[in-house]
């Protein structure tokens, strides 16, 4: 039988002797102790295990009760070293990356559920284990008991458990004085973390939280979007172009729960004849080049979804007078077809144009107008918001920093002061094109204002090159003046680089994407540049 106590003494020297003394001598076996220093007091925490049967574990208090500097005695049910080993073992428990922890000599000391779930074993029977009997499919984990280290190792390991692709990191584990007591593997499962990238640079699903922002004006917005994203009335989303109108509606969705899909027209973007019939959808031989068997159309395609109907300012009169009726009667009928289809999608509409000049002037329907301004959302220009400039600028520098691979960069507050000296009219989307341009061309971490190049100063060079960018040029095409932009930043990113490979990365493009850059425009580079 076995005790725990707590013992608090007023620190002196030989408190550890004394005790060490008493408990022996009532035939106790100590199993565990722990002291601890706070101030002029000793705590020790003791756990003892009595060698004969008639031993009561009640008599070791009293046992101890006269060592000098003793204050207080107390039984309990766990050592601080227990509980740390137990909030420990949650934490490992309940991550998703594989660990397995070895001691000097290679065997097992610590193991979570998921390695012993890739390898098939029995977590409590694995420490003590020598490590080589896990077969892990290398000596990494061993190599680190040398000091050598490897980071990120793609590795295939077939067990009974399945096939598993993942990337491993070895890294010794040293004392203070620098000694290697052990080492620690950490095993990254590669589908989860295509996933995980999915998730940061091309969410599926957008919520509400995605969209960023502190400004009073956003947050009340997006509470009053909130509230009414699980209603069925429609909803016109109102505001300049590159607010995040989409964003919005994309949220809407996600929030209302609807089983279906979110469908996205934009109704500016086609000619009347193409944009019913990618509403409404065909019949076979409704008209000449159309599928045979004809076509449904996107309020049937999304179901129980949503059908986003982006710029419905430009909406066509003609296709007005049908999106009504589509609303009134809650079915549509196909191009060419006389059956009438019920539809179940809820309808989220967005125009940057003043809906009420448009009604004066007859070019948008009252009836449509009346109908689809039941639940309006007026998005804020960023010009109003300029307080959320550095959060914004933040999202999107860590954004393309994952989907690069690459730590992400900082804007100097030079940087911040001149984004908020701009007008945005862009708002943004406009933001996200400097941004991200910057980040691009910035050589270093911390993105100054000379790279925070705004749209008027894009004729006016980049920072650093060799010679400056020419200004637009009135008249010429703008695939032959992009074209001229594109390889001037190539010979800027190719002088500044020691290797192809390097510019490639500074560019975000693949080795073999600059290399065929580099052919289409015929660059020539002024000292030799290594392939790698």
């Amino acid at each position: 039988m076995a005790i725990k106590l707590h013992l608090v003494f007023q620190d002196r020297v030989g408190i550890v002797a004394d005790l060490s003394r008493r408990i022996a001598d009532r035939k106790f076996n100590i199993v565990a102790m722990e002291v601890d220093r706070v101030d002029d007091l000793a705590h020790v925490y003791v756990e003892a295990e009595d060698r004969q049967p008639e031993a009561l574990p009640t008599d070791l208090p009293e046992a101890l009760g006269d060592i000098p500097g003793l204050l207080t005695s107390r039984p309990i049910d766990t050592l601080p070293q227990e509980e740390q080993a137990r909030r420990l073992r949650v934490v490992l428990d309940n991550i998703a990356d594989g660990v397995v922890a070895v001691d000097a000599a290679g065997r097992v000391t610590t193991i979570n559920a998921a390695a012993c779930q890739i390898l098939n074993l029995d977590q409590d029977s694995v420490p003590g284990m020598d490590v080589r009997e896990l077969d892990l499919g290398d000596s990494a984990i061993l190599d680190s008991l040398a000091g050598r280290e490897s980071g990120d190792v793609k590795r295939t390991l077939v067990t009974p458990s399945g096939r598993f692709q993942y990337f491993a990191t070895c890294r010794p584990i040293r004392d203070a004085q620098g000694h290697i007591i052990g080492a620690v593997e950490i095993a990254k499962d590669m589908q989860e973390i295509r996933m995980l990238a999915r998730s940061i640079s091309e969410p599926a699903q957008i919520s509400f939280s995605d969209i960023v922002g502190q400004n009073q004006n956003i947050n009340n917005l997006i509470g009053y979007a909130q509230l009414i994203a699980a209603t069925d009335s429609i909803v016109c989303i109102r505001g300049a172009s590159g607010t995040g109108k989409e964003l919005f509606a994309r949220a809407m969705h996600t929030a209302s729960g609807r089983s279906g899909p979110f469908v996205p027209i934009n109704c500016a973007a086609l000619p009347e004849q193409l944009l019913e019939s990618e509403l409404f959808g065909y019949v076979g031989g409704a008209f000449t080049g159309g599928l045979r068997d004809g076509k449904p159309g996107l309020f049937e395609v999304a179901g129980e979804g949503t059908v986003f109907l982006d710029e419905i300012g430009d909406m066509p009169l003609a296709s007005q007078a049908k999106i009504l009726r589509v609303m009134q009667d809650h079915c549509v009928r196909r191009i060419g077809g006389s059956r009438e289809i019920p539809i179940r999608a809820r309808i989220i509409t967005a125009t940057n144009g003043n809906l009420e000049k448009m009604v004066e002037e007859g070019t948008f329907r009252q009836d449509l107008y009346y109908r689809i301004n039941v639940l309006p959302i007026h998005i804020p220009p960023l010009q109003e918001r300029l307080d959320d400039l550095g959060l914004l600028a933040e999202h999107f520098l860590f954004t393309l920093a994952s989907r690069m691979g690459r730590p992400a960069k900082a804007v100097t507050a030079k940087g911040l002061d001149k984004l908020r000296a701009h007008h945005w009219p862009g708002n943004v989307r406009e933001l996200k094109n400097v941004v991200d341009r910057a980040a691009i061309l910035c050589p270093t971490e911390n993105i100054d204002e000379r790279f925070l190049i705004l749209a008027h100063e894009l004729g006016d060079g980049i920072p650093g090159q060799t010679r400056q960018v020419q200004a637009a040029e009135p008249g010429k095409p703008i695939r032959e003046q992009l074209d001229r932009l594109e390889k001037d930043i190539l010979e800027n990113a190719l002088t500044r680089a020691k290797s192809i490979r390097q510019a490639a990365r500074t560019l975000g493009l693949s080795h073999t994407a600059i290399l065929n850059k580099i052919r289409k425009h015929g660059l020539r580079v002024s000292r030799p540049l290594r392939v790698e």
